[in-house]
């Protein structure tokens, strides 16, 4: 799967520079993929759309914490059949609604095994 173009979707409540992009962006392992993060100075391009959504190979959802916006965006990529892998935290109560969406799911403990399990995942 490498090459795939993935979209990072997360609740804004998040510390999502320190704890979600940059382990992303700084992982060698996740070199050979292209990651476009909706709150990076470097992304520009509006989220807003539902045909945004259609250029992307893949969604990983970090759902530790409920959004509406997130529920959106996860809403229009299943419609349009992306795949969706959800990631939490380990300790967090994530919703049971979110099996209508997928049934691929990460739990991870710190920043180092969430690139670790994100890697595992892809390279299947």
């Amino acid at each position: 799967m490498i090459g795939l173009k993935i979209y990072i979707a997360h609740s804004c409540i998040i510390n999502f520079i320190d704890d979600l992009y940059n382990p992303i962006i700084n992982s060698q392992k996740l070199k050979d993929y292209t990651f476009y993060f909706p709150h990076n100075d470097n992304t520009k391009e509006t989220n807003n759309n539902y045909n945004f959504y259609k250029q992307f190979d893949l969604i990983i959802a970090e759902v530790s914490h409920p959004s509406t916006g997130l529920g959106i965006e996860l809403g229009w990529t299943n419609i349009l059949q992306i795949p969706i892998l959800c990631i939490y935290k380990k300790g967090s109560k994530i919703t049971s609604s979110l099996n209508t969406v997928t049934n691929q799911y990460i739990e991870y403990i710190n920043n180092e095994d969430l690139v670790d399990k994100i890697h595992e995942f892809l390279s299947k």
